[in-house]
């Protein structure tokens, strides 16, 4: 069994670093590039979405398994605070940024507010997202590596 456990560490890993990895940095630009912005934005929004549901699930198990495997050692270990940082940023984006610019949205379809306004609006919390994003792939990169140091 404890073989499995470790795989599925390893595997869990990889789904969602390189998820974060191949969704933010290769498939949303390579969007934008083919197809018009309003389809590239609506498609990667569902992408990143769905991330985050990947994130909450991996960074949940990674979490769990650090805990059976190490128990409270696991709070004196880098990988475990990687994850909740990581964890965190998904929580914050899902749940904080994404909503406020689905909302922006929305205003702007029903005309509520003037273009350059929600232009302004839009473009700074995409920065921020974007930032976000940045930071917790960065993380992404440690925890692959802390992993590839890790014994079991």
């Amino acid at each position: 069994m404890k073989k499995i456990t470790d795989s599925l560490h390893w595997i869990t890993v990889t789904l969602w670093v390189g998820g974060l990895w191949a969704i933010g940095y290769i498939v949303a630009p390579t969007l934008f590039a083919t197809v018009d912005s309003t389809t590239a934005g609506t498609i990667a929004g569902k992408l990143f979405r769905l991330i985050a549901y990947v994130g909450f699930a991996c960074g949940g198990y990674l979490l769990l398994f650090r805990i059976a495997r190490f128990g409270f050692a696991s709070l004196k270990q880098g990988f475990f605070w990687v994850t909740v940082v990581m964890l965190l940023f998904t929580a914050a984006s899902y749940f904080g940024i994404q909503p406020v610019m689905a909302a922006l949205k929305d205003q702007f379809a029903q005309q509520q507010i003037v273009e350059e306004v929600f232009r302004e609006r839009f473009r700074t919390w995409h920065g921020i997202s974007s930032i976000l994003y940045l930071i917790q792939s960065l993380f992404g990169v440690v925890l692959v590596v802390l992993q590839g140091r890790a014994k079991f």
